[in-house]
């Protein structure tokens, strides 16, 4: 049976309010990739934060977390891209990842989210909308650039898909070469609270196998705002991979977790339905080429 990829979400905007082992600085996020790889993850996904916890696109934070975890660890490394909501373009989106690549500290991989969406949010026991309605933009002629320039640099794009729409045009980008056919996909499902993403629901996710049909994709499953683990039986079954942690849900159901506690529970359940996780090294081959050195 094939292995488990397990990709840990380490921040997102997931506050230390909610669990006090939430990563902000540079330092907690490389000790926490360090444990995370060493309860069984393979890749890391993380956001530089201030110690204050609002987003970080600062260069020497991102080459303080890569360096770092890079000099203890090989787990791949997935950050993530600059803002988008204060109109920023793709050259400022990607200029944390440019500057790695030409200081020789490329990440393994950084995002493409094929598609634009909605992000509202809704209080369903209020009867109310949670945020300012903010719009996620990707255009089409932005991701084909990006794809052209991480190709570039060496870095392998991952495609987060937010719907069955997304997840054709992740389709298309590998037909068109723009994205290599092993791809690490991001299936996108939700909780109740956020409206963007299929719901955390079997339904959900099935809907997207469906249109996968036998598209040459290594997929894993986000699913933002709820624990994963009532899902995963149907993504061991079918051979899917998981990218979960606190960025998405604090994890009570562990009490007050680490990333790393995230990681062996979800290993322990993947053991106990025969699905071995994947070291880093193995990672790397299931999608494809060797990537980055550590």
């Amino acid at each position: 049976m094939k292995k488990l990829i397990i990709e840990v979400r380490m921040n997102e905007a997931a506050r230390k309010e909610a669990n006090p082992n939430v990563p902000y600085t540079p330092d907690e996020i490389v000790a926490d990739a360090i444990a995370c790889g060493e309860a069984g993850a393979s890749m890391v996904h993380f956001h530089a934060r201030n110690a204050d916890g609002s987003e970080s696109n600062a260069v020497d934070d991102y080459r303080r977390i890569v360096s770092g975890i890079r000099a203890r660890s090989d787990v791949l490394l997935h950050p993530t891209l600059g803002q988008f909501f204060d109109g920023s373009g793709p050259d400022q989106r990607m200029a944390h990842i440019e500057a790695l690549a030409r200081e020789g500290l490329a990440p393994d991989m950084a995002p493409l989210d094929t598609g634009s969406n909605n992000i509202d949010a809704f209080d369903w026991q209020a009867g109310e909308f949670i945020g300012d309605g903010a719009v996620y933009v990707n255009t089409g002629a932005n991701l084909r650039y990006m794809a052209g320039r991480l190709r570039e640099w060496g870095v392998r794009p991952q495609l987060v898909c937010w719907s069955v729409p997304n997840l054709r045009l992740a389709a298309a980008f590998i037909a068109a070469g723009l994205a290599p056919p092993s791809s690490f996909t991001t299936l996108v499902l939700s909780g109740e609270r956020a409206l963007v993403g299929h719901p955390a629901t079997e339904a959900g996710l099935r809907a997207y196998l469906d249109c996968m049909g036998d598209q040459p994709m290594e997929w894993g499953v986000l699913c933002g705002g709820q624990e994963i683990f009532s899902l995963m039986p149907m993504i061991l079954r079918e051979g899917g991979h998981i990218t979960a942690g606190l960025g998405d849900t604090p994890y009570a159901s562990l009490g007050q977790p680490t990333n790393a506690d995230v990681v062996r529970a979800i290993a322990a359940v993947a053991r106990e339905a025969g699905r071995e996780v994947a070291t880093p090294a193995e990672a790397r081959e299931m999608l494809g080429r060797q990537l980055q050195p550590a």
